[in-house]
Formats: structure tokens, C-alpha cells, sequence
């Protein structure tokens, strides 16, 4: 048995869906996006009787509910399989907003450059609990902003082989991403059998999709890449005050988005996604932090599992400032609550600061916090413990079960060991090592971890292909920024931390 939450009835579900199609019936979505508003109204969709919204008719909807798939496979950069996007399936990956890094070597929170990308590239490469990458945030400050969303891709696929969460950040962008992504690929029609990336889609709010989603949304299932649908649902400013009222709102934003999707391309994948928030009526902010918005989120995620649909959320963040008490109480919090719902795409780990700023200790720490979420939600099932007899007599003879053969055989899966940015030591222990703090420990481990990373190795035509690609876009910057080499690691001893027992990633 799995461990689950159960938020909602079915009753309510089901009355929650039926009044969001009777929205999207009755009232519609503004589309501003040329030709996606085209192609709806060629397929039948009639509008309201001003022409400025579409209606989608319930029947249209659950067509399109009925042709999304239940799951699907993301691929690595060789075409292996590598995550299964589906049922409660839970792939913990950092945030994909930020505007700035926090630097973990002089704890200044600035704007972010190539460099940091690259380190955080590679830093999350060897995440054992991350289940793979996403452009985590900007590098305006030394890329021009029309290609930063094509260069932020070329530095994940130049640093790792996991798949990778990203977006376009204007309204033609998908197409030099697509080619991209295409170069590691036979063709067009492998990418779409072995889909590599999803991209994320923002509904507006206030009822509209904009110009840059709905191009993106066109280009992106046109090109057979998964998209998820990510409605900011601020409660109390945009949407309801109320859990219930805020969910129909809601499932407006991605059931507009996952049927536009299947009107484009039947069978189009697609995740139901959000990043809700609520209005903080005395700070006038939106943290996303907050308990009602991760009620929001579990309870979204309920009804997409109603529909047999996969999910995303933004979950495992912090709207703290610093690796502290807060960071590590909202994050732990959110992310067990995702993993207890089965949340196949969990967007945050790495965010501070309303996912506008990215800390690499943070992602470190984050690791572990997924780690240990996911260790919570194994099935539970006997392990050689029923009957108890002959434990019972082994404690009776010995005192103690740590040579018991049960556990000897047992413990490296069951106990959870973590990397020491956890403590775990006793006092005297702790001030032998130095007494260091949660931060102090994650900075270490940041550096050790980016001390080991290996550099993988891309064909020089591709990599050449995609500096083109990116160059083309320029208008007035003349070369690309200069990347780090990486530091080729020191032989690992045999005994290292990584090979102890417990350290596996759980899905």
C-alpha cells in the first residue's frame, strides 16, 4: 500500500468539473493568440456574442480529456527512457522563474550570469533525488533577452543528459528551441516518440491566454513536445478567496489549455499544472508558500487523478529569503504533501524568495528533503517481519537486533542515510567537526559536489549547430558568453558517501 491524501469526495469532483465546463460553456476564454483563435473556430467553436471569446462546449472538453494520454515517457539526451510521467509516479525538479542567484560564496542575491547557470547545470546533473533539470532561471545579464530562453536550453543540454523542464519566453521562441532539442534526434518524428522536454505553458488568468502562450501552446504540440499548464491562481486577487471557488478557476485555466492542446493534435501529451498563490491582504504579496495554496495544489492534483491525467505542480519552495527555519519548514512540507499526492512533476526545489531567486545550498538541501519524501511514500508491505517469531527470539538471545540477519539484510534500503548537510550526530560529535550551521554545511556540500562533476561530451557539429542557432537571434551582441570548463574530479575512493547504504532515488 502507498501512502496517499484524500482531499476531496468525489461528489465534490465531480461538482467542481461541471461547473468549470459550464464557465467555459457559458462564459469562455479570451484567445489572443492569432492563430491558435483560428484554428479553434476552423474546428467548430463557435464564440460569444461580442467575437471576443471562444466557448468551449462541455461535450468538446470531454472529448479532449478522453484523447489526452494517461502517461507518458520522457527521454534522456541518448533516447533512453528516463522518467515515467504518470499515476502517482512523484519526479522531484527545480523551479523554473527565477530572476536572480543567491551566491552561495558571498551571500550576496544579484542578478544571475552564464557562470552560475553552468554551476547549477552541473550541480543538479548529480541530484540523485532531482529527477532532472529545468532552466531554473534567467542570465539576462550577459545574454541578450531574446535568445536567453535558447541559451539557458544550450546549457543544460551541454551539461547534462536528463531530460529538461523549460519554456519560451516570447512568442516565437519554441522554434529555435525545437530545432535544438531536434539535433539530438533522428528526426522530427523521434522527437515525438521520445520526447526529451516539456515546456510550460502560463495561462493569463482573468480568463485570457496571451499572445506568447498561445503561439507557444500551437508551436509546442505541432512539434510533439508535452506541455504543462501552469495557471498562477492567486486566490483572493484573480480568483476566489475560497479553496472551492479557487479550484474551478482553476480547472477553466488547464481545461481550456489541455483541449486546445488535443484540437491541435489528438493525443498531444499534457500535464494539468499549477502555480497557485494567495494574496497576502496586509504585505499586498502572493506567496506561494502559503497552506491554502498548497491545499490549492494537492486539491487540483486530486481532480486531474479523477480524469486520469498527469500533473505538475510548484511544491518543495520557500518564500523565505535564506536557507532557515522557514525555507526548510515550507519546503519539507510542500514536498511531502506532493509526493502524499502523487504529484508526477514537482516544480520548486532550488527556490527561495516567491521562485524569484535560485540558491544552490537550497537545491542541495532540497535533495535530501525529496530524498526522504520519496523514501515516506514506498509501498508499505511485510518484509520477512510476519511472522515476528524469530525476531522476537533473536532480540530474546541477543538484546539487540543489529546483527539480527533481518537486519543486516534489510537496513540499507530501510534506513534512509542522508549526505551531512542533514545533522545527524550527536552533540560532541557536531562540535568536533566544527560546529558548522545548516548553511555553512550546504556550501560545502555544493562545492564537493561540483568538485566531482564530469563533463559529458556533445558532437562538435551539434554544439556548433546550436551556437548557431542562438547567434542567429542576436541583434546587436556579437559572440555568445564564455562558459567555465569544468574541473576534471579526482578518482573516487571505493568507500565513498555516495555508495552508502540507503541512497537511491524512489518513485
Amino acid at each position: 500500500m502507498r501512502p496517499t491524501l484524500n482531499v476531496l469526495s468525489d461528489k465534490l469532483i465531480e461538482e467542481i468539473l461541471d461547473e468549470a465546463k459550464r464557465i467555459l460553456a457559458e462564459v469562455g476564454m479570451e484567445i489572443r493568440g492569432t492563430n491558435l483563435r483560428q484554428r479553434l473556430i476552423d474546428h467548430g467553436l463557435k464564440t460569444d456574442k461580442d467575437g471576443k471569446r471562444i466557448l468551449f462546449p462541455a461535450d468538446v472538453v470531454e472529448a479532449a480529456i478522453a484523447s489526452a494520454p494517461k502517461s507518458f515517457t520522457l527521454y534522456d539526451r541518448d533516447g533512453e527512457p528516463h522518467a515515467e510521467i504518470g499515476g502517482y509516479n512523484v519526479h522531484y525538479v527545480p523551479g523554473s522563474s527565477g530572476l536572480k542567484i543567491q551566491d552561495h560564496r558571498t551571500g550576496e542575491t544579484r542578478l544571475s550570469n552564464s557562470t552560475d547557470f553552468i554551476e547549477y547545470a552541473r550541480l543538479c546533473d548529480g541530484m540523485e533525488h532531482i529527477a532532472y533539470l529545468a532552466t531554473a532561471f534567467s542570465t539576462n545579464k550577459d545574454i541578450e533577452s531574446q535568445v536567453s530562453d535558447a541559451w539557458r536550453l544550450y546549457m543544460c543540454l551541454t551539461t547534462s543528459k536528463k531530460p529538461v523542464v523549460t519554456g519560451a519566453f516570447t512568442e516565437h521562441g519554441v522554434e529555435r528551441m525545437t530545432h535544438m532539442l531536434q539535433l539530438f534526434r533522428k528526426d522530427r518524428a523521434e522527437l515525438i516518440e521520445k520526447p526529451y522536454s516539456i515546456f510550460t505553458i502560463t495561462a493569463t488568468g482573468n480568463f485570457r491566454y496571451g499572445e506568447d502562450s498561445c503561439q507557444n501552446l500551437l508551436d509546442c504540440v505541432e512539434a510533439g513536445i508535452p506541455v504543462e499548464i501552469v495557471p498562477v491562481t492567486l486566490m483572493g486577487l484573480i480568483a476566489p478567496v475560497t479553496l472551492v471557488g479557487a479550484l474551478v478557476f482553476h480547472c477553466v485555466d488547464v481545461l481550456t489549455g489541455l483541449t486546445m492542446a488535443q484540437i491541435v493534435r489528438p493525443g498531444a501529451p499534457v500535464l494539468f499544472g499549477g502555480a497557485p498563490a494567495t494574496f497576502h491582504m496586509k504585505a499586498a504579496s502572493s506567496p506561494m508558500a502559503a497552506i491554502e495554496a498548497q491545499h490549492l495544489n494537492v486539491a487540483y492534483v486530486a481532480i486531474a487523478k479523477s480524469l486520469d491525467l498527469p500533473t505538475q505542480a510548484y511544491m518543495a519552495l520557500s518564500d523565505g529569503k535564506f536557507l532557515d527555519a522557514q525555507a526548510g519548514g515550507e519546503t519539507f512540507s510542500s514536498a511531502l504533501l506532493a509526493a502524499l499526492a502523487g504529484v508526477n512533476s514537482v516544480s520548486g526545489p532550488g527556490m527561495l524568495d516567491f521562485v524569484l531567486t535560485f540558491s544552490l545550498p537550497k537545491l542541495v538541501f532540497d535533495n535530501e528533503v525529496c530524498g526522504q519524501c520519496l523514501h515516506f511514500v514506498r509501498n508499505l508491505e511485510p518484509i520477512g517481519d510476519l511472522p515476528t517469531r524469530k525476531l522476537v527470539d533473536d532480540l530474546m538471545r541477543d538484546n539487540h537486533l543489529i546483527t539480527s540477519e533481518h537486519t543486516l539484510e534489510n537496513w540499507p534500503a530501510e534506513l534512509y542515510l542522508t549526505d551531512p548537510v542533514i545533522d545527524r550526530t550527536n552533540r560532541e560529535t557536531w562540535e568536533e567537526q566544527g560546529s558548522m550551521s545548516l548553511t555553512d554545511r550546504a556550501c560545502t556540500e555544493v562545492e564537493e559536489r561540483l568538485s566531482r562533476y564530469a563533463q559529458i561530451q556533445t558532437d562538435s557539429a551539434i554544439d556548433k549547430e546550436m551556437q548557431r542557432l542562438i547567434k542567429d537571434g542576436l541583434e546587436s551582441q556579437e559572440t555568445l558568453p564564455e562558459l567555465p570548463e569544468a574541473v576534471t574530479p579526482e578518482p573516487r575512493r571505493k568507500a565513498g558517501r555516495r555508495g552508502r547504504a540507503g541512497r537511491r532515488r524512489a518513485t
